[in-house]
């Protein structure tokens, strides 16, 4: 039935009135603890009776003008049971709301003033504004005046919630704070039960679900997130109250936990359908901040709020109603307003339904005040409304009674009732402290009794238990007790051994003398056994077979003549197996069977601590196979794994059974050998390391080699430890790698150095890219042949503020081993580009410019999409930039490169290949690329017009970039004969000493001004 999920859900909602009575019960004093409850039922009770009369036909009948209602009064004559179940559902709602105004002024407020307020709220001050936002949920096309602007409250943060907030603030602002709430000179007494205000948060929690779930009207598939983004916004706002209050006060409140769990639930409500959960945990971490701020000004403003209704209903409601606008989907609202459209009406609606709530409240509470006074004497209250407002009984009386009845009954073992923070509650407390003590003894003399009488079973039932063997023996060795482990340990029955000597039977003819002397001194001799210790010795089975096994003897007195000892016993063959496994696990590679890391330095430090002993030198191989990575990408790891076995086959063939021999991760092996190696003999070893790693191998059908860098390092005397080695031997590696790769490398002191000096500039370089003034550009000018400018190239120079000018050759390659690179390439593209905007600015004749991009830079996903924003924001069009790139770069991967290039010649760019020549596999796709300018390498340049062989590359250089229509550059001309030859061969552009060296921006304005004027 379509109507069920609103029939449970008002139950859960029915769930709220008993959680708001726990709630405030355990929050008040319990001198007013039955009024609470008389309260809480009783304002349900008229709620619902004037809801059914005519409070539903004001919010939900026929709209007058979408005002109020006016049908459907005394409702359920002929309704469908749909709309029962609707009318069941919204009777809920005013039920809470009129439910909030209770804990605002308990223990002040008369009980018939309270009751005249709750049906004022269900008459004329909940229904008006639910008819506003509510009114075609129940009758379509019958909208109140908010609903048809747009106006969203899903399930009641500002129609229940803030409006009851609203009452609440305008009736304890009418009958004011208790006596001695804010008295300077002592501190006012608060709370008699938390755990019953958590049982009530936790009820109200529960209930939560059907007030949220339940406004869907039915159980449809919005439901799950529904209670998901309401579970969410209450943990969330719980945490964050519960960490405001510690911050200010140093401790974690309970009270700030509830209320911050209560103003995420509220803020919740309004969005609740129409967020995600991530968005319903800010309304949360928002509602339990509001709650926190909003608690502190209330009593800065001495207004007695007694359970936090109006920083957590009202203030958090109104924060909800705006959060609608702030997270809520356009789509799920389906409003039709745009973002601050709906925030507008959002904001209008929250001030019209608070402005109308709490007027109203006011004024009639004002009036009633006047008639019926709201507040009770003086008197009454400090007295306590149980009595003043029930005539209920007193804590002394309920005190008296639970004593006199634990007397007549004689059941001294239940304590009497106890109402914390009264001096009543203390005598309560003391008495069921001493008749706890009372029984606490007579128990204990009934389990000694108890406990003597099962001694025996007990010792038996441990003995048959155990799964260790547990015997015991005389002084003389013969066996006494033999446990049911024993006899599966030893393949011995009881009645066999019971009264022979343990030492002929199980112990081994090696070890029997030591423990029979150890039993003759009882097991304290400084030889064999030792007593309460764990002792390691072979064991005998009834097969002869022996074990490793662990013994702990106890001794036990009975008398001076006679003396027995209990021996544990336990097998540990399968504990020294495992123990072995685990061993060989931790030192071994799985993959290789070499050694691993682990076991390396734990040899390394022994070697080097024993080197100085035998006058020996520890010399360490550092290998790493060269472009591994490429096997494993092009063969498969499979083919990886069997190549990295391989390499441990041959190492174990090229050297000593005694050399070490670790996998030390990945594609790094370490070889380690110890004697008389001279740095010679050292050497030797790390030739034929490669010779034997140079050896062809046939794998996955191919025949490969295995290229292998090698650093060497070598200590002597425990002159290094075992990680400044390794780190010498890494550097050393890395040493060869830098000089070719497949050689080695004997590591010398200014490769410490050299390497320290690098990772301080990569460390500096990241300061200087965040920082922005030492790193700036230069333009080199790119000229015709009569010197005209028609381009210039952008290279970056770096300033350092103590070294001064550092060479690009020496930073760039640090920059491109990290993504230093791709910061350095988008702070050249940026300055250029605002460099341009100066020129353009100060009316100088553009001409393009080239920024070169690194191969990293260029695969890298942002490039495209920064460049074109770059543009966009400087105002510069994208024919005036040319994207430089090396033609190593086009060895990495084409096809992306290829997708790159497209992408950025959509914006007009122009694509440089920059050192054309120098590759050797890009020809095969230079007709695929889309690019715009070869640029000649200065290596064929230098001798172009004097050596035929470098004269006939920049020829067809240039005759291959005719026939494809790109225009050549020639870099480094600096005579003029090379310019003569390279313009008689058709040679575009020209660059270098000759015409230009790089200059600053303001030089080549300058440079740009003179030949505007000569244009």
């Amino acid at each position: 039935m379509q109507y069920s999920w609103l029939l449970i859900a008002s139950v859960l909602v029915f769930f709220m009135q008993a959680g708001f009575l726990c709630l405030e019960t355990g929050k008040i004093r319990s001198k007013n603890s039955i009024n609470v409850a008389a309260k809480n039922i009783s304002d349900f009770i008229v709620a619902a009776i004037i809801f059914w009369l005519f409070g539903f036909a004001l919010m939900f009948g026929a709209s007058q003008g979408g005002l109020f209602g006016f049908s459907d009064f005394v409702f359920g004559g002929s309704q469908s049971a749909e709309q029962t179940s609707f009318f069941i559902f919204q009777m809920m709602f005013c039920g809470t709301a009129a439910t909030l105004m209770s804990g605002a002024v308990a223990e002040r407020m008369s009980f018939v003033g309270y009751l005249a307020a709750a049906a004022m709220l269900s008459a004329i001050i909940y229904p008006i504004p639910g008819h506003w936002s509510w009114a075609s949920i129940y009758q379509s096309g019958n909208a109140g005046w908010l609903e048809a602007l747009g106006f969203v409250d899903f399930a009641g943060a500002a129609v229940v919630h803030a409006v009851g907030g609203c009452v609440a603030l305008a009736a304890i602002m009418i009958i004011g704070p208790r006596i001695g709430r804010f008295s300077d000179n002592r501190s006012f007494l608060q709370g008699s039960n938390l755990p019953m205000s958590v049982l009530g948060t936790l009820l109200i929690w529960l209930g939560w679900f059907g007030f949220n779930g339940g406004s869907t009207l039915a159980l449809n598939e919005q439901v799950p997130l529904i209670m998901l983004n309401t579970c969410v916004a209450a943990v969330w706002g719980g945490i964050i109250a519960a960490g405001c209050h510690y911050l200010r006060h140093r401790y974690v409140d309970v009270g700030a936990i509830m209320n911050g769990v209560i103003g995420g639930l509220v803020g919740v409500t309004a969005s609740c359908h129409a967020v995600v959960p991530v968005e319903a945990m800010m309304i949360g971490m928002c509602s339990g901040a509001i709650v926190c701020v909003g608690t502190q000004w209330i009593e800065s403003l001495r207004i007695d709020d007694a359970l936090g209704v109006v920083p957590a209903h009202l203030f958090c409601g109104i924060w909800g109603t705006i959060a609608v606008a702030v997270f809520g989907d356009p789509a799920i609202l389906a409003t039709g307003l745009s973002g601050f459209g709906q925030l507008w009406v959002q904001l209008l609606g929250v001030a019209a339904i608070c402005c109308y709530s709490f007027t109203v409240s006011y004024v009639m509470l004002w009036l009633l005040n006047r008639k019926l006074p709201l507040r009770v004497s003086a008197e009454d209250e400090l007295q306590g409304m149980n009595i003043s407002e029930h005539r209920a009984s007193t804590e002394l009386i309920d005190l008296l009674g639970s004593m006199h009845k634990q007397q007549r009954e004689g059941r001294f073992s239940e304590p009497v009732p106890v109402e914390p923070f009264t001096e009543v509650g203390q005598i309560a407390k003391q008495y069921n402290e001493v008749i706890a003590r009372v029984s606490e003894e007579i128990g204990k003399r009934d389990d000694a009794i108890d406990r003597f009488r099962s001694s025996e079973k007990r010792k038996s039932a441990i003995l048959d238990s155990s799964m260790d063997s547990i015997l015991t023996v005389d002084l003389v060795g013969r066996i006494i007790e033999f446990n049911p482990a024993a006899e599966r340990t030893f393949g011995y029955l009881k009645s066999h051994v019971t009264g022979k000597d343990f030492i002929e039977l199980f112990i081994t003819v090696d070890d029997r003398t030591s423990v029979r002397e150890s039993l003759r001194h009882k097991f304290s001799s400084s030889c064999g056994l030792l007593r309460n210790r764990r002792n390691a010795i072979t064991l005998l089975r009834n097969s002869g077979d022996s074990f490793p096994a662990e013994i702990t003897v106890t001794a036990a007195d009975f008398d001076r003549n006679s003396n027995e000892f209990t021996l544990h016993i336990r097998d540990v063959t399968r504990q020294l197996k495992l123990q072995e496994k685990l061993k060989q696990l931790a030192y071994s590679d799985p993959l290789t069977g070499l050694y691993n890391r682990t076991y390396l330095m734990d040899s390394m430090v022994r070697a080097i601590e024993q080197s100085s002993n035998f006058q020996e030198r520890v010399v360490l191989f550092f290998l790493d196979l060269d472009r591994f990575k490429k096997i494993n990408d092009t063969l498969g790891h499979r083919a990886g794994d069997d190549l990295l076995c391989e390499v441990a086959n041959r190492l174990t063939r090229v050297t000593r059974a005694d050399d070490i021999i670790a996998r030390w991760g990945g594609d790094e092996f370490v070889v380690l050998v110890t004697g008389a190696f001279s740095d010679r003999a050292a050497c030797d070893k790390a030739q034929a390391i490669l010779d034997v790693m140079r050896e062809p191998l046939l794998l996955e059908g191919r025949e490969i080699n295995i290229p292998t860098s090698v650093g060497i390092a070598i200590a002597e005397n425990d002159t290094v430890s075992a990680d400044l080695l390794m780190q010498y031997a890494d550097l050393a590696m890395y040493s060869a790698k830098q000089k070719g790769r497949d050689n080695y490398q004997l590591f010398q002191p200014d490769m410490a150095k050299t390497a320290a000096r690098h990772f301080d500039y990569e460390q500096e370089m990241r300061k200087a890219v965040s920082s922005g003034d030492q790193f700036y550009m230069v333009y080199q000018p790119k000229v015709i042949a009569n010197g005209d400018i028609v381009g210039l190239e952008a290279l970056i120079r770096w300033q350092h503020p103590k070294e001064g000018l550092i060479s690009p050759s020496e930073f760039i390659p640090l920059a491109e081993e990290s993504d230093l690179i791709i910061q350095l390439g988008e702070k050249a593209i940026d300055d250029v580009l605002q460099q341009m905007q100066c020129w353009q600015r100060e009316g100088k004749k553009l001409v393009p410019v080239s920024v070169n991009i690194s191969g990293r830079h260029m695969v890298s996903g942002p490039l495209v999409e920064f460049v074109k924003q770059r543009l966009e924001h400087y105002q510069i069009d994208g024919s005036l930039l040319e994207v430089e790139i090396t033609e190593g770069v086009l060895l990495t991967d084409i096809e992306r490169c290829i997708e790159v290039m497209a992408a950025l010649k959509q914006l007009a760019l122009k694509i440089s290949v920059d050192d054309f020549g120098t590759g050797y596999s890009s020809l095969n796709y230079l007709k695929s690329l889309p690019i715009d300018v070869l640029k000649i390498d200065r290596s064929f340049v230098d001798e172009c017009a004097s050596t035929v062989e470098d004269g006939q590359i920049c020829a067809t250089i240039i005759s291959l970039a005719q026939n494809l229509d790109l225009i050549t550059v020639a870099e480094g001309v600096e005579t003029q004969q090379q310019l003569e030859f390279l313009q008689t061969r058709g040679c575009n552009m020209y660059q270098g000493y000759l015409f230009y060296k790089p200059l600053p921006a303001k030089e080549v304005k300058l440079a740009a001004r003179a030949l505007e004027g000569a244009v």
